[in-house]
């Protein structure tokens, strides 16, 4: 009970600060004496004594410990002594230079003075002493008003940059170094588990491991065993690796502490140092538990990359500490670092030495039997047609990664919502795989029948050729309606090879050339629409001469740099000279190539060409109608057979356990004789 009521506390708000000193200065603006909506002057003592003199004076206060006295003027004369016409202000008075002290002398002489009161009514000056020194609360007020604006301007940043709240650690600028980690237990945890990551079977493998280890250490430690102290999750945008660390949070019984690279830097110099020591000082207590830097990137840079900046940069300083807390003189048993990052060849060399870093879990892009079990695991709440094949989505989605999956399916439903249906079909799942590809069709966009003869022309060759080379990608769909920046769009479906053969990779040259072939032999003319394809081709041909070493004239030889300090080229102008020449001479050889075959096939692509101008659209099925069937097989036909008899296996293994049991129960006893010893044992 008394926890929950000092959680109901509220907490320390600056705001009330803010509120309480502006009803101070708003309460002094009206009951002051005179500091504010006052008009004031400083003159002479003689000018003073020829404004009493002229009977412009109300009243004189006199101030003998500071030898000053003021002259408060009547309303009506208020002009003469200042003037200009004083309005809107409470007081209006003059105070005199220097010290003065016959003062009181000079008032008593006028009041008896028979002159002065005929001249001026008979009216008298009231003389008022005041010895207060300083101009009292609002002089001191005034004085200090400047700081005390500047000190609050820099609270209000200070707050602002530590999170905006009214309290906690964020909100106080002396808690800037502490650390802005979120500790996951198993009340706030998060509920992800491993099962809810699908595929990726040795990263989920090495990841569950650091988990068991924290669990039941002495399992490994028997064996003489050390726990781990760091793991990097690396691998493309996408691909689940801040999933898999949310997995260990909903797992693991231990502490764990989130964090971006980011949060460690700050524009102060020696923040990020001091929050890395306050999140492992918070782990240590904790301990066992672990520690996850997202983007770890941001701060475990390579040091010295840019000399320009020089040798004190608070990003160097912040990873300079956070290799001594990982692998430091200092001990650090029971922490555990989990990292993630997409760019791991930047990192510095002493971060991923063995020690910090003593694993690396490559989480890479998952291949055919993985993209099923995602498709599976994103499609448990979408309300999909009965008849999907799951397997058909898998290989219609080649280099996808989990992200993107999870966004077809999401796609998916928009799309079948958008047209009213009650559940998502197949239909919607490549309308939307095509959204995310190509783009947004562009019905709308206006082509002329030449432009769209060429286009029709264009995308046959590509699918013609494709479809008689062994070694080319297989056709899945081609379309002339304009989808972002394209105006006609080929899919295939890659072969998901884990090497590529010279005969592979021309090939598939051929294939991108065989657009610009269609152009040339049936309109006469060559366009611009062949631009990304002769580019992938460029690169492609380059690749394979400078880096491959597939070139007939410079075989076996690569020459890729990863030096970033190499400011210049890894070969001779000659040697560059001559990588140019043998790329001519393999894109124009392929170029020959794909002409050849489209003459060969000049009556099928005329016929598929038509078909596009008509419908717009073409399947593989119907390539097939014209080309007949491919002869070759494709390795991913082969891939989901392995992939069904593995299923099989499964679940006969798995019903094979689930009758065991049974059998055993039925027999009732197990003897001694029967298992070969010397012991009865009960079922």
């Amino acid at each position: 009970m008394s926890d929950k009521k000092k959680q109901k506390k509220p907490s320390f708000n600056l705001t009330w600060v803010y509120v309480i000193v502006a009803v101070i200065l708003g309460y002094l603006f009206f009951t002051g004496d005179g500091s504010f909506g006052t008009e004031q002057k400083e003159v002479g003592y003689s000018q003073f004594k020829q404004y009493i003199e002229n009977g412009w004076c109300r009243k004189v206060v006199m101030n003998q410990k500071e030898g000053t006295m003021r002259l408060y003027a009547k309303p009506d004369h208020a002009a003469d002594v200042f003037g200009h016409s004083v309005t809107n202000v409470q007081t209006a008075y003059v105070e005199t230079e220097g010290n003065v002290t016959n003062t009181d002398n000079f008032i008593n002489h006028l009041n008896n003075d028979s002159t002065y009161l005929a001249n001026n009514q008979n009216e008298t000056i009231n003389l008022e002493y005041d010895n207060s020194t300083g101009g009292g609360l609002m002089s001191l007020v005034l004085n200090f008003l400047p700081l005390i604006i500047i000190i609050f301007f820099w609270l209000f940043i200070m707050r602002r940059m530590g999170g905006g709240g009214g309290g906690g650690i964020g909100s106080n600028i002396f808690n800037v170094g502490r650390s802005k980690a979120k500790l996951v237990d198993k009340e706030n945890g998060p509920k992800v588990t491993f099962n809810d990551v699908a595929g990726q079977a040795g990263a989920k493998q090495e990841v569950q491991e650091i988990v068991e280890f924290l669990k039941n250490p002495k399992k490994y430690t028997e064996l003489g065993g050390k726990i781990p102290k760091g793991a990097l999750l690396v691998g493309p945008p996408g691909t689940g690796k801040t999933l898999l660390a949310k997995a260990v949070a909903g797992e693991a019984d231990v502490p764990f502490f989130s964090m971006s690279g980011s949060d460690f830097v700050e524009m102060f110099v020696g923040v990020g140092a001091s929050r890395v020591r306050d999140l492992f000082r918070q782990a240590k207590e904790k301990s066992p538990s672990i520690i996850f830097i997202d983007e770890i990137d941001a701060v475990g840079r390579a040091r010295g990359k840019n000399p320009s900046m020089g040798g004190n940069d608070e990003r160097e300083n912040t990873l300079n500490q956070l290799l001594t807390e990982m692998d430091g003189f200092g001990t650090n048993s029971g922490v555990i670092i989990l990292a993630a990052t997409n760019r791991a060849d930047i990192l510095d060399k002493a971060l991923l030495r063995a020690g910090r870093f003593d694993r690396q879990i490559h989480v890479d892009l998952p291949d055919l039997p993985e993209r099923k079990a995602i498709f599976q695991v994103h499609l448990k709440n979408i309300k999909k047609d009965e008849t999907l094949d799951v397997d058909f989505l898998a290989r219609q989605t080649p280099g996808f990664s989990g992200a993107d999956i999870a966004n077809v399916c999401n796609e998916a439903a928009l799309i079948a919502a958008r047209h009213d249906k009650t559940v998502v079909s197949k239909e919607d799942f490549l309308a939307a795989v095509d959204r995310i590809i190509g783009g947004l069709e562009k019905k709308t966009k206006v082509m002329t029948a030449e432009e769209k003869r060429a286009i029709a022309l264009h995308e046959a060759g590509h699918a013609t050729i494709s479809w008689n080379l062994q070694h080319a990608n297989p056709l899945v769909k081609v379309t002339i309606v304009p989808r972002g920046r394209a105006l006609g769009a080929a899919w295939y479906l890659p072969e998901e090879r884990q090497i590529n053969t010279r005969e592979q990779m021309l090939d598939e040259i051929c294939s991108l050339l065989g657009g610009r072939a269609a152009e040339e032999l049936f309109t006469g003319h060559i366009s611009s629409g062949a631009m990304n394809d002769l580019e992938r081709v460029t690169k492609q041909v380059y690749a394979m001469i400078a880096y491959m070493g597939m070139s007939d004239k410079l075989p076996n030889m690569c020459y890729y740099n990863n030096d970033e300090y190499g400011f210049q080229k890894p070969y001779s102008d000659e040697t560059a000279k001559l990588i140019d020449e043998e790329a001519r001479r393999m894109i124009a050889e392929q170029y020959e190539r794909a002409k050849a075959l489209l003459i060969e096939k000049k009556e099928g692509h005329a016929r598929l060409a038509q078909i596009l101008i008509d419908r717009e659209v073409i399947y593989a099925a119907d390539v097939e109608e014209i080309f007949g069937k491919r002869p070759w097989s494709s390795r991913t036909e082969e891939l989901l057979e392995a992939q069904a008899k593995a299923d099989a296996q499964e679940a006969l293994e798995q019903a094979e356990k689930q009758e065991k049991p049974e059998a055993e129960n039925q027999q009732g006893e197990i003897t001694g004789k029967d298992l070969g010893g010397s012991y009865n044992k009960k079922a």
